[in-house]
């Protein structure tokens, strides 16, 4: 197949609509649905991430993605008893690597993921599928699926659920293109490769980087290769924790990327572990509240009685000094930037939710203060001396 039609482009008004190879046959089989264009840019960019993660460490990889850039990506490692809770994933028992690598992709930022396009960097399982069946989201593509895994997708959406099977082999042409208002840019692709030995060059005074900080290094940077710039990636324990995306200043994008993760750590509190969520609540509703119990005007939540659509009793507010003390308690935390910080203010605001690792190109005039503010706070910084801009 050289060519495939789509329904529309990225809104409905723009038609006809179609991927195409100039020469050769399209790499991927549509098993199941109707991708659209953004599913397919979601797709590809997704599958990109998730092969680079596993070549990089030599696990299965999963990322969600949104809107061309993802919300979540992982490794496949095992989840605590507190992961598995707050992902809603504790009642599947014991998860594949490659289910586990999803859980965490799509339990970083929940609902940033809702309706995400789901990549696997290996054949999709059946506990994979059976995870996914349960999640609100458009569609998937892996290099293949068992059986009973594609028999599962395929009844999600009513039978319309996208599933897509690329072919791992494939490689693109080292030359791409790209037109925009009928003009032809022509680049080289970013073929370069991340791994941990791709952050030696350490120049604060703390050079102390453990080898599963570099892997965490190397999962912000493949992840930030794959997302919108400008942007800065929050990592622990082979996640994503907070991904701050296509923001016009650098500190917006740490602020952003930070608030997400200090979510995710809020997430794990006793407070919100111990919420009296109502029988029979849908995993959405109840993302939806706990984003607003840990919020800010919770207490104008309160006071308009939402809590008794969701809990069985009223919560206790979550006070700004109980947050700030449990996410005092936040550590070895990895932070990459696809480009350099020019102020030391990013700084100050990755330690407040426990960075300790910091990857970046490197190159600001003001390098030396942002140096400075590390060996301030005892953080580890390695310059890699490449940007990592994706548009």
């Amino acid at each position: 197949m050289k060519e495939l039609e789509l329904k529309y482009g990225c809104n409905p008004n723009q038609k006809p609509s179609k991927i195409y190879m100039k020469e050769g046959e399209l790499p991927i089989q549509v098993l199941n649905g109707k991708p659209g264009y953004i599913n397919f840019l979601d797709a590809f960019n997704g599958w990109q991430l998730v092969r680079e993660l596993k070549k990089a460490t030599g696990l299965p990889a999963a990322t969600s993605f949104k809107h061309v850039s993802p919300a979540g990506a992982a490794v496949g490692l095992p989840l605590s008893d507190v992961l598995a809770k707050i992902y809603w994933v504790d009642d599947l028992g014991e998860l594949t690597p490659l289910a586990a690598a999803y859980a965490r992709a799509r339990g970083a930022d929940r609902m940033s993921s809702y309706g995400d396009f789901i990549a696997l960097s290996d054949v999709c399982d059946v506990c994979t599928a059976k995870m996914i069946k349960r999640e609100f989201s458009d569609g998937i593509i892996a290099p293949g699926y068992e059986p009973e895994a594609l028999e599962l997708l395929k009844e999600k959406k009513k039978g319309n659920y996208a599933v897509i099977q690329i072919d791992e082999n494939y490689e693109p042409d080292p030359i791409e293109h790209k037109e925009v208002f009928g003009i032809t840019f022509e680049q080289g692709r970013n073929e370069l490769n991340i791994d941990k030995d791709f952050f030696s060059n350490v120049v604060t005074e703390n050079k102390d980087i453990p080898d599963s900080a570099k892997v965490d290094m190397a999962i912000a940077m493949i992840t930030l290769k794959y997302t919108q710039s400008n942007s800065v990636c929050f990592v622990k324990n082979g996640q994503a924790i907070g991904i701050g995306a296509g923001q016009q200043s650098r500190i917006h994008c740490t602020r952003l990327a930070g608030s997400k993760a200090d979510n995710w750590l809020l997430r794990q509190s006793p407070q919100v572990l111990g919420l009296p969520f109502k029988d029979g609540m849908k995993r959405a509703d109840r993302d939806n509240a706990i984003d607003l119990y840990i919020g800010e005007d919770y207490m104008d939540v309160l006071a308009d009685g939402e809590w008794e659509r969701v809990f069985t009793e009223k919560p206790p507010v979550f006070t700004k000094e109980e947050k700030e003390a449990w996410l005092s308690k936040a550590t070895d935390v990895t932070l990459g930037s696809d480009a350099f910080f020019p102020f030391s203010d990013n700084i100050e605001r990755a330690f407040r939710s426990g960075v300790k690792f910091i990857a970046q190109p490197g190159g600001s005039i003001r390098d030396g203060e942002v140096i400075e503010a590390c060996n301030k706070h005892g953080i580890a910084m390695s310059f890699t001396g490449i940007r990592l801009f994706h548009h």
